[in-house]
């Protein structure tokens, strides 16, 4: 009698473990392995459940993901009025989980060497600095100053930073006002910029003269000398964390 010869089956290669830097971190995204045993019926796969080793997110599959997690993003921080005057800690937590998520995904791994990415007008949507208590009472932010549009204005080609906090007063016809400050930046690392502050101005002069008293704590609070990381950018949003703490969200303006 013949003996019959049967191939053994063909098995998919397992994918292996990919790195992702963000952030200084070493994230490990341990990928589904596929093992093979035995068994009556011949050879039957069994799996072991893929993880994350730092979070509960897995390797976004394609820009719709990414685009889906960037809606829920800006759907968290609605209403938020940029987190300026603080933010319950649950809503807190869930913008923190859909930053980390989109930090893991970052389409520019290296922003300081692709700095047309940064550069042009970005406006601020949320911010983990706060204006707070006896601050928000010394600035006339809780009875007659109210915090309109954050701006920012990168110069890649000067190294240049121009950030622009606009201010309406109430009961003197609506004033308008800004205060600006300006500030220099040079690549530290391949995500990193060192900041300088060079200097500021408040107009027009009504505006001041109502910050002059407590112009030291106004800058105190939005000075970014230091150093910050930039730890996503795509052509529409950017995110940076500072040497202080601070997470920043900015959008694309025109």
């Amino acid at each position: 009698m013949a003996t019959k010869l049967v191939n053994p089956p063909i098995l998919p290669t397992p994918r292996f473990t990919k790195l992702i830097k963000t952030d200084h971190r070493i994230i490990q995204f341990f990928t589904r392995l596929t093992r093979y045993e035995d068994s009556a019926l011949g050879f039957r796969p069994s799996y072991i459940i893929s993880r994350v080793a730092e979070q509960n997110s897995g390797l976004f599959e394609d820009d719709a993901t990414r685009t889906k997690v960037k809606t829920q993003l800006y759907q968290a921080v609605k209403g938020m009025n940029r987190g300026i005057y603080g933010v319950p800690s649950a809503r807190k937590s869930e913008i923190e989980r859909l930053v980390q998520l989109l930090e893991s995904q970052n389409p520019t791994p290296h922003p300081t060497l692709n700095l047309h990415k940064v550069s042009g007008w970005w406006k601020l949507v949320y911010s983990t600095i706060t204006i707070l208590g006896s601050k928000r009472t010394k600035l006339g932010l809780r009875d007659f100053i109210t915090l309109g549009d954050f701006l920012q204005n990168i110069d890649v080609a000067q190294g240049k930073a121009v950030n622009v906090i606009k201010f309406n007063v109430r009961g003197l016809n609506l004033l308008n006002g800004q205060l600006t400050i300006e500030a220099s930046f040079k690549p530290a690392s391949k995500s990193r910029v060192d900041i300088n502050y060079e200097k500021s101005t408040i107009t027009p002069e009504q505006l001041m003269n109502m910050f002059k008293k407590n112009y030291d704590l106004l800058l105190g609070i939005f000075n970014p000398d230091g150093w910050l990381e930039i730890s996503y950018v795509d052509d529409t949003m950017r995110i940076g964390r500072d040497d202080k703490g601070n997470i920043f969200i900015l959008e694309r303006s025109e």
